[in-house]
């Protein structure tokens, strides 16, 4: 599903016009953090084949997210090589180590899925907030996404994979825009029904995104999809609970709509 957001009216709390700031800088360092890393291809350092492989193996290890570590608080002694050799010894703290692999992607798809929904989400949440607090409130959304899913994963086999990705932050700022403006009309392009435009609030779009990633947990897990969609449900969640929380006395506007094409699901 291709979705279609569009702006008609301007947001009566913010002066216009508005610059996300904050939105275009996390984008932007993503972009740039993949593009010099080995995932991307780009760099011929990296090597081709077998050795690129290895190579974003270690990366993954340094940068990503491992759940069991962030559990116990301390980096792992060995990690999965995988037919590679050890690598070196590097100094991780685990705690940082979410940060860190808030930046990180596991691939173009990936990192365009992740970006598209930062850009049309986060400006919108960005632009009621403020730069700031959106800033703190992505970065600590990031961190109970992820500590979240390490704690409902603390016995499973995924405990040991290595998670990296901007989702679970960005899938809060999807959770807070549902709070902020639940009535904004989001017009999808539908590719089975020959891509006619169909115009919906934003709770169904996103309610209906939701549901998928509810879903998507029981059908599998995150070992066999490759997948963290517990991290999803719980960023999401926490975004829309913290916006509920920081508006409850306030009333929200929810009449606007926002201007972006994005796909209809978060990688």
């Amino acid at each position: 599903m291709v979705t279609l957001v569009r702006d008609d009216k301007p947001d009566p709390y913010v002066s216009l016009p508005y610059v996300p700031v904050v939105t275009f800088t996390l984008i932007a360092a993503c972009v740039v953090v993949f593009l010099v890393g080995p995932v991307s291809g780009l760099d011929p350092l990296y090597g081709t084949g077998a050795g690129r492989a290895c190579a974003e193996l270690t990366y993954y290890q340094h940068w990503g997210v491992i759940p069991s570590e962030l559990l116990d608080n301390q980096p792992l002694r060995s990690f999965r090589t995988a037919g590679c050799p050890a690598p070196a010894h590097f100094p991780k703290v685990p705690a940082l180590s979410v940060l860190t692999a808030m930046f990180v992607h596991g691939g173009w798809l990936h990192l365009f899925g992740n970006m598209l929904f930062l850009y049309v989400f986060g400006a919108m949440v960005e632009e009621r907030m403020g730069r700031l607090p959106f800033l703190l409130s992505y970065v600590a959304l990031g961190y109970f996404a992820t500590y979240g899913y390490a704690l409902f994963e603390a016995h499973a086999n995924s405990a040991g994979q290595t998670l990296v990705g901007a989702s679970g932050a960005i899938a809060g700022v999807l959770g807070a825009y549902l709070r902020l403006y639940p009535r904004a009309r989001v017009t999808s392009l539908l590719p089975f029904l020959l891509f006619l435009p169909l115009r919906f609030p934003a709770w169904l779009v996103l309610g209906v995104w939701f549901a998928i990633q509810w879903r998507s947990v029981h059908a599998a897990s995150a070992a066999v999809t490759g997948v963290a969609y517990v991290a999803h449900l719980i960023g999401f969640l926490g975004g829309f609970l913290f916006a509920w929380l920081l508006y409850c006395r306030r009333r929200g506007y929810s009449g606007r709509n926002s201007a972006a094409v994005l796909p209809g699901d978060l990688p």
